[in-house]
């Protein structure tokens, strides 16, 4: 057993995932926390912030210190690194951690140093990235370091990467920013432009989750949702279909879509055949959006399917990445400062 912790952790906009290597996925938590306006100290982290969104009083602000999957609030970032180590790790450890994180493919040099940065303040020994793509196939099972093109389009809460990869190293990557929270801002305007009602992020997201999709379904479903009148200013609740929340998504939607064929055109000849023969892996949480598959698909005419663990598979194939990490290294998928 090794001495020293290695930990990937999945800091995503939404969700941060950490795993634990010889342990597996330790914490699923939304990237949400909750300070004391007046002294900076942090009350809570993950899911206890979660249900403070939208609910705390003046003295205390729950924030998304992420935003377009990188940090947004750098010293906010820190803390919940600090509690994430701590709670992994201990408070009390003698040897700091070995700490692999996944960032979009298409974040800057300065984004990328600002989160080896705050992993190193908040106490890891040694601090590196690795793109999420890559990351998402491993998790996904894909083979990788075979001469053959596989394509993965990873959907999160703030981006969606979109990548060709061969040989163990990513050969054509896209990020989008614009994801599962753009999904949620376009019921969140479906609602306030059609209902006079006004709903908070939770509450958009639970839309999406229960009666979202980007395919007709059979047969279409309803639900109730709680919110705010504008005009009475009190509250009020209103039945909505999944038919009317899907043309509501059709504009994000579109855009993934439009970004997959750019991709695909730029893509070299060979691997595009390879991608025709082994089909587009959905990964992430915004793949689970019901129908975006035979959509994709559609689109396409390449199959599409969604990996079995969509959800997980960046953090499952960080924690694999740090158990072949000289293999990974030496494909150039890990950066350092």
């Amino acid at each position: 057993m090794k001495l020293v912790p290695e930990i990937g952790i999945d800091l995503g906009t939404a969700n941060i995932l950490v795993f634990r290597r010889g342990k597996g996925v330790v914490l699923n938590e939304p990237t949400v926390v909750a300070i004391a306006a007046n002294t900076g100290k942090v009350l809570a982290v993950g899911n206890e912030a979660r249900d403070m969104l939208g609910r705390t009083p003046g003295n205390i602000v729950a924030i998304r210190p992420l935003k377009d999957g990188v940090i947004a609030d750098y010293t906010t970032t820190l803390k919940m690194l600090e509690y994430i180590l701590d709670k992994v790790c201990g408070k009390r450890r003698i040897f700091h951690p070995k700490v692999l994180i996944c960032v979009p493919s298409g974040v800057t040099n300065v984004e990328r140093r600002a989160v080896i940065l705050a992993a190193k303040e908040a106490g890891a020994g040694e601090a590196m990235t690795i793109e999420e793509p890559m990351a998402a196939a491993i998790g996904a099972g894909l083979p990788i370091a075979s001469p053959g093109g596989n394509m993965v389009v990873d959907i999160g809460g703030g981006t969606t990467d979109i990548a060709v990869i061969s040989l163990g190293g990513i050969v054509l990557s896209h990020s989008l920013r614009l994801a599962g929270n753009k999904m949620d801002e376009a019921i969140i305007r479906h609602i306030r432009n059609t209902y006079n009602l006004m709903i908070g992020e939770p509450t958009a997201e639970e839309i999406k989750i229960k009666i979202g999709s980007a395919w007709p379904l059979e047969p279409e479903v309803r639900m109730e949702v709680r919110g705010r009148d504008l005009v009475a200013g009190l509250p009020k609740t209103v039945e909505v279909s999944s038919h009317e929340i899907r043309d509501a998504l059709v504009e994000p939607v579109r855009q993934i879509a439009e970004k997959l064929c750019q991709v695909l055109e730029e893509t070299p000849p060979e691997l595009g055949s390879d991608i025709i023969e082994r089909g587009i892996t959905l990964t992430g949480g915004g793949a689970l959006l019901r129908g975006l598959d035979r959509l994709l698909s559609s689109v396409t005419d390449i199959p599409v399917h969604v990996a079995d663990n969509a959800l997980g598979c960046v953090v499952v194939g960080t924690g694999r990445a740090l158990e072949e990490y000289e293999a990974i290294r030496a494909s150039g998928a890990v950066s350092t400062i």
